[in-house]
């Protein structure tokens, strides 16, 4: 499968990841960014509603007033596996495969696998190839009283080359001081460079980003790496694509995208929120007939599509 720019502005692909990656050409991706299941040994979900003002309703808003609420849908994923490494391993060498020479890879995870994972990253990439620990810390939901609440997400990135990679300093954005008094006026305005600590809220419940697809990430982290780490036209590839954030930083930077993923669910999402920069859709229909289909009509047609790929 040749990948470098013969493909339209992005591709969306409904399969299992690890056949795509050994059909893609080594070198052949500027940057990699993927988001995998954090192995939680939860089933990750999300319930879509709408509220309607109603005196009847179930739900009570702002200043007492009654809302009714109808459920739109519903949608996840079970987020276990046994051997959480063994799954991961293959897929991450091949990434390393197919990484351009001057590439970046990044792996977002929470801190029950992240160590691990950074283990296993040395063997692959070796440990001079470990440019950042990153940070995402975030401030919102429950609290534990029992212990510290863990309210941040790892990314670790990695260079191809540690000795010649992309890196665009003067593309990323800029953030407040948290004490503006003591930098003046100037500087106060201007703002700072992030650091590897990374403070960003959730997507919101209630926003506009708001896809409905759990675990989504936020357009403003996938944003700041895709604008750090690759160029106009580059290829970015997520090949645990969700919500198709990753793609939809790309598409809008000038990027070209892949995304992958084995969610039919995730394949309707990334279909209709990227519909206007007209990706090619594979192992499952175009955006015009998928909003037609059910999930179990999406199920069949990946599973076709699988069968086809086996043969």
């Amino acid at each position: 499968m040749t990948t470098r720019h013969t493909h339209p502005c992005g591709r969306i692909i409904l399969s299992d990841n690890l056949p795509v990656l050994k059909a893609m050409d080594a070198g052949s991706v500027d940057l990699i960014y993927i988001d995998p299941p954090f192995n939680t040994g939860r089933t990750q979900s999300r319930t879509r509603i709408r509220v309607e003002r109603d005196e009847d309703g179930d739900r009570t808003g702002f200043q007492g007033i009654r809302y009714r609420t109808e459920v739109l849908g519903r949608s996840g994923y079970a987020d276990t596996h046994t051997d959480y490494l063994a799954f991961l391993e293959p897929r991450l060498r091949e990434a390393h495969r197919i990484l351009a020479p001057n590439g970046s890879f990044f792996l977002h995870i929470d801190y029950r696998e992240a160590h691990y994972c950074k283990v296993l990253l040395d063997d692959i990439f070796g440990r001079a190839s470990f440019m950042n620990e990153i940070i995402w810390a975030y401030d919102y939901g429950g609290r534990s009283k029992r212990k510290w609440p863990a309210k941040h997400d790892t990314i670790f990135w990695y260079a191809r080359d540690p000795r010649a990679y992309t890196f665009n300093f003067d593309e990323m954005d800029r953030i407040p001081y948290m004490a503006p008094g003591l930098v003046g006026k100037e500087k106060a305005a201007r703002g700072k460079t992030p650091t590897d600590v990374w403070w960003h809220t959730i997507v919101s419940p209630t926003g506009g980003e708001k896809t409905g697809y759990p675990t989504q990430k936020p357009l403003g982290v996938l944003k700041r790496i895709v604008k750090v780490h690759s160029n106009q036209g580059d290829t970015v590839l997520d090949f645990f694509a969700g919500s198709g954030t990753t793609g939809k930083a790309a598409a809008r930077n000038g990027r070209h995208f892949i995304l992958v993923d084995s969610n039919a669910e995730a394949a309707r999402v990334m279909a209709g929120r990227l519909a206007r920069f007209a990706p090619e859709c594979i192992g499952f229909p175009a955006k015009a007939d998928l909003e037609r289909l059910t999930d179990t009509q999406l199920t069949l047609a990946y599973t076709e599509h699988r069968g086809h790929h086996d043969e």
